[in-house]
């Protein structure tokens, strides 16, 4: 099971592990400034902030699994079998593919405030990469150097956004569902029991 996480001292950090049976040649990519990504249903962007993250590539696209812009800004998507619902393309939205939405949002905004600004117009439309490479199921982290973070999930009634107080998501189940297993360890201490 995949899981992101924040942690913030006077650093940001974030980070996730990849727990796959098979891998798709994933590396460290590097997109700078001016490198124009290409998308199917919006204008390409040729400038935007520069991107560093684990992708797999392939013709020439940086497909992020993770990735942090130049000013902070993390994201990481996460497997989310059986719950992610992508849609067709509605007029006055902006219609992106899942596989775009960490370029989209890491190629201008600089905090998780600008992000919940963009993702607000979004769309995730149901359009596959390729034949041979079909759109994996997936919900979103982000976080910024501030310390904030929300989770993103295209559910069967909408893209949904939350807070996430914690700074952790896993691949299963809807993060709201998440946050509340979290009682089940609310007992848990850094010190020793006492004996009783």
């Amino acid at each position: 099971m995949c899981t992101a996480s924040n942690y913030i001292t006077d650093k940001h950090y974030f980070g996730r592990n990849f727990d796959y049976e098979i891998s798709y040649n994933e590396r460290v990519t590097i997109t700078p400034r001016n490198y124009e990504f290409k998308y199917r249903k919006i204008n390409d962007v040729k400038s935007h902030y520069a991107i560093i993250g684990i992708a797999a590539g392939i013709d020439e696209y940086p497909l992020y699994y993770d990735a942090c812009n130049e000013k902070g800004l993390s994201i990481a998507g996460l497997n989310f079998e059986g719950n992610a619902v992508y849609n067709d393309c509605e007029k006055n939205m902006v219609n992106i593919a899942p596989f775009e939405l960490i370029p989209y949002i890491l190629s201008s905004a600089s905090t998780v405030f600008e992000a919940r600004k963009l993702l607000d117009e979004i769309n995730l439309v149901d359009i596959n990469f390729a034949d041979e490479l079909p759109l994996s199921p997936l919900h979103w982290m982000l976080s910024d150097n501030s310390g904030k973070s929300i989770v993103v999930e295209p559910l069967e009634d909408g893209l949904k956004i939350y807070d996430n107080p914690v700074g952790v998501l896993t691949n299963n189940p809807p993060f709201d569902k998440q946050l509340f297993t979290l009682n089940n360890y609310r007992n848990l201490s850094n010190r020793n029991p006492e004996n009783t």
